[in-house]
């Protein structure tokens, strides 16, 4: 499907949706960061704003949006430097949202894209595991059929939203001997017997992005909680991919913004051997280039962000996207954050939390390195 934007409407969208950051999140943000986990009742508020799902279709209870302002979401949440809940609502709202209203069937699209849309459910993907990360070929979770029912055995780790998780897709093996070949995709009710969550896993940053461990022991779902066709699983992940690094290069483009205003913002002020820190030539350039870069990156963004809503993002672009925006990213705000000195290794500028949150971006969603080989391959085959 085509989608056309209005660049004013979305303009106001997000105008409105700062706002409601401002409002919501601000206030609360660092309690949140020191409990290294946000409200559930977090979701709730930002389904009642309008502020999840807002490409869902109407018949789902979503705005019917182009997925332009899904991405704004991600950009406005990055920019003001909550990270952590830019992941977690990424995952929602920008990938698993997408996967069930493409390839869900009408009665999954009722049961869980209504509640989502309020935040009454909230989603999360559970493809990586503690053998197999970038590397999704390497799944061991089995789904084995059992009458009307799927029995599902294994574990997955990493898993954002894994904590306040409702639904969550889990990719399994179906038919182990075919490999990714024999992978399914489930929409697994959290609630189910035998579906455990781990205690929290700690990270260096994201604190406010809840990541959890998943057991599933003899999980029973229905027959009906396959999403997509049995053994094309592998398909509707790899199909899946560029909108997920489209997501996370507008996390890379727009937390580089904002680390950008903010060290603006601190050199102005700061003095050193009696002037400006900003009157220095090194932070001049520094700052040149930084933003340069942020500029480059953006355009390529956005040029990748309108093929996606035309159905012409490719794979290997998305992973130069994806690669770049992140690369760039982690390379930007350390250069920011060294113009702070002393103080931007503190946690009383917000400059260092950019800059841990920044780190994990190189890593999930593709490392840089499976980034460079999808390019590679696309330039001269395998």
């Amino acid at each position: 499907m085509e989608y056309v934007v209005d660049k004013e409407e979305l303009t106001l969208f997000r105008d409105m949706a700062r706002r409601a950051f401002e409002q919501e999140i601000a206030p609360h943000f660092e309690q949140w960061e020191e409990d290294h986990l946000v409200p559930r009742e977090l979701w709730h508020t930002l389904g009642a704003a309008g502020l999840l799902c807002p490409d869902v279709d109407e018949a789902y209870g979503g705005a019917g949006t182009t997925p332009h302002v899904t991405l704004a979401l991600i950009e406005e949440l990055s920019a003001m430097g909550f990270g952590g809940i830019a992941t977690g609502t990424g995952i929602h709202s920008n990938i698993v949202a997408p996967y069930i209203s493409r390839h869900g069937t009408e009665e999954q699209k009722q049961q869980w894209l209504t509640k989502m849309v309020t935040g009454e459910a909230v989603g999360a993907l559970a493809m990586t595991e503690p053998g197999a990360g970038s590397d999704v070929q390497g799944i061991r979770t089995t789904a084995v059929r059992d009458g009307d029912e799927w029995v599902i055995n294994g574990s997955k780790i990493f898993i954002t939203n894994g904590i306040h998780a409702d639904v969550v897709i889990v990719a399994a093996l179906t038919d182990p001997g075919k490999g990714a070949k024999g992978t399914s995709l489930f929409l697994v009710d959290a609630s189910l017997p035998g579906f455990e969550k781990s205690k929290k896993i700690e990270k260096i940053g994201q604190h406010t992005s809840d990541t959890a461990q998943l057991f599933f022991q003899d999980v029973r779902v229905p027959a009906n909680a396959l999403l997509g066709e049995e053994n094309k699983g592998f398909m509707i992940m790899m199909e899946e991919l560029p909108r997920e690094r489209l997501g996370i290069a507008a996390q890379a483009v727009s937390a580089a913004e904002g680390a950008l205003a903010c060290t603006v913002e601190y050199v102005k002020e700061r003095k050193a051997f009696g002037q400006s820190v900003s009157s220095f030539q090194n932070t001049r350039f520094k700052l040149a280039d930084v933003r340069t870069e942020i500029a480059l990156n953006r355009a390529l963004y956005e040029q990748c962000a309108d093929e996606y809503s035309r159905g012409e993002l490719t794979a290997d672009k998305a992973a130069m996207l994806k690669l770049a925006a992140c690369e760039m990213q982690c390379k930007t705000i350390d250069d920011c954050l060294q113009l702070f000195g002393g103080y931007g290794y503190t946690t009383e500028y917000p400059i260092s939390r950019y800059y841990t949150d920044a780190r994990i971006q190189r890593i999930y969603g593709g490392t840089s390195e499976i980034m460079r080989e999808l390019v590679a391959r696309s330039i001269l085959g395998r």
